[in-house]
């Protein structure tokens, strides 16, 4: 009897330990093949990033709407990805300071896109590419949160040999319901404070380093734009989520301070926030950018290459 307890005891303790080591080894596994690759996962907000191959097995789905970013109709009608809708934008910015609509004029927009609460909107554009985040930027506000953008636009799309079409599709109006979110726009008292000695903000400079040199606000770091993509020219495709963290951390920018991102007239600047939100940091996009810190306001900035 005592030999059948120590054999049943002995059973026990083995299962255990096997089911510890099991448990332990499936822990320290790297992804499966249904998870994420290993640069997603190195982004805060994967999805915010959709491949063309994402995009292509999409097309038919009804609760995607691609948007089709241009500046005039016929950039958009001389051929886009079947099934984009046409956004203008002038729709979306008003001004030659580049500055928000409001917020009923933006809700029609959308809706008559036949964007609704529960659309993944897939943006890419013709124009110049700042302006696709800029869209996102300003569903963002908006608080829409299933906004994606198309990494490397319809120019990797037409790289990949993918067919582009000049039928515009039939559209059903959507049902949208903006809820703002003031803090993801800096205005001029936000960008102020950022610049103080002590702020718990940093302002990222997203011009080239010719127009930071020429003036930029005090504490500014800069991160040109185009410095995200591999290349911006030809195939603008964003550079892997690790080497975007290792350009942000080379300019002195680690996670813990809130990112104010501004540029000219808040083009180039919509780019950098979508960045830096992709990559999980905290940020804000200052709209009036340098044209009203410097232009409207004649504030003071710092000339050369130094923070301050």
């Amino acid at each position: 009897m005592a030999k059948t307890r120590i054999r049943l005891l002995a059973v026990t303790v083995l299962t255990l330990l096997l089911s510890t080591f099991s448990f332990a080894g499936s822990s320290s596994a790297g992804p499966s093949s249904a998870g994420p690759s290993a640069d997603e996962s190195a982004a805060a907000h994967p999805e915010m990033v959709v491949s063309a191959q994402w995009l292509a097995d999409h097309l038919n789905d009804p609760k995607v709407v691609i948007l089709h970013v241009a500046d005039k109709a016929a950039d958009y009608r001389r051929g886009h990805i079947p099934g984009a809708r046409y956004l203008s934008t002038d729709d979306f910015t008003t001004g030659n300071d580049v500055e928000l609509p409001a917020v009923d004029k933006l809700k029609e927009v959308f809706e008559k896109l036949g964007v609704s609460d529960d659309t993944r909107v897939v943006i890419y554009t013709t124009a110049w590419p700042p302006t696709a985040g800029r869209a996102f930027f300003t569903l963002d506000y908006l608080g829409h949160d299933k906004t994606s953008m198309l990494d490397g636009g319809i120019e990797h799309w037409m790289i990949e040999k993918r067919a582009v079409t000049s039928e515009e599709p039939k559209t059903t109006r959507g049902k949208f319901t903006p809820h703002v979110h003031e803090e993801v726009r800096a205005l001029l008292d936000e960008a102020k404070k950022s610049t103080e000695a002590d702020a718990k903000e940093i302002p990222v400079d997203s011009r080239p380093m010719r127009r930071f040199k020429d003036g930029h606000l005090a504490g500014a770091v800069p991160i040109y734009w185009q410095d995200t993509l591999v290349d911006p020219n030809n195939d603008p495709v964003f550079l892997s989520p690790e080497k975007l963290k290792a350009l942000f951390e080379s300019r002195g920018v680690k996670p813990g301070k809130k990112l104010v991102t501004y540029c000219e007239v808040g083009l180039q600047a919509s780019h950098m926030y979508f960045v830096a939100r992709y990559l999980g940091y905290d940020a804000a996009m200052y709209d009036g950018s340098i044209h009203e810190w410097s232009m409207v306001n004649n504030l003071p900035v710092v000339k050369g290459d130094s923070p301050r």
